[in-house]
């Protein structure tokens, strides 16, 4: 269970409820989870470029993420943490596990983020956090933080970055157009085995 006291579905999938977009109600499913299939049935074969902002992942990145954003909303078994903010045009924010993630023994996917958090407040080293009774690196867990339009807003990239940064304290590193849908086929067909974090980078410096 989060910090909040709230708890992310049963078994910690990422399916997504159905929320409405532009277009209607729509099933929001990123990043991919273990296991996940995606729709075949999409609108055309136009992608979908949706703005987005991308951040490395670093002590600091955490810290701001705790201190400004509070606890995750929901935490899954792929070692993915959410995160939403603003009401008018909610920005979500996804924070991504590396390529093959593997979780720390005896550590439940609920706790991960507070464990690190608390780890990191008391002045443990990044790259020698004590999880369930192992030592890890904090870039053995996740690789980098996307934020996104959470309803397929068409927010310009200017914009998302400006408000990210006023969030998160933080300016992105990357920012601007990204077809979600080819990461998640991308990530899919590696069963996980690729960044999605090297994935959306790619795009956003082409």
């Amino acid at each position: 269970m989060n910090r909040d006291g709230r708890r992310p579905a049963a078994g910690g999938s990422e399916a997504w409820p159905e929320r409405p977009g532009p277009a209607g109600p729509r099933a929001v499913r990123w990043p991919p989870a273990a296991g996940a299939t995606f729709p075949s049935h999409r609108p055309s074969l136009r992608p979908v470029l949706l703005a987005t902002a991308l951040w490395r992942i670093t002590p600091e990145l955490v810290t701001s993420l705790d201190q400004r954003l509070g606890a995750p909303v929901d935490s899954y078994v792929n070692g993915s943490q959410t995160w939403f903010s603003g009401e008018d045009e909610t920005l979500e924010w996804r924070l991504h596990p590396v390529a093959a993630y593997e979780a720390p023994p005896d550590v439940s996917h609920y706790d991960l983020w507070e464990k690190v958090v608390d780890e990191l407040h008391t002045g443990a080293a990044a790259d020698a956090l004590s999880l369930g009774g192992t030592t890890r690196a904090l870039g053995s867990l996740w690789e980098g933080l996307e934020c996104f339009p959470a309803y397929g807003d068409d927010l310009e990239p200017a914009t998302l970055s400006r408000r990210a940064t006023e969030a998160l304290g933080i300016t992105p590193e990357l920012c601007g157009l990204v077809d979600h849908d080819t990461v998640g086929d991308a990530w899919e067909r590696a069963d996980g085995k690729v960044s999605i974090i090297e994935l959306l980078a790619a795009q956003l410096s082409s």
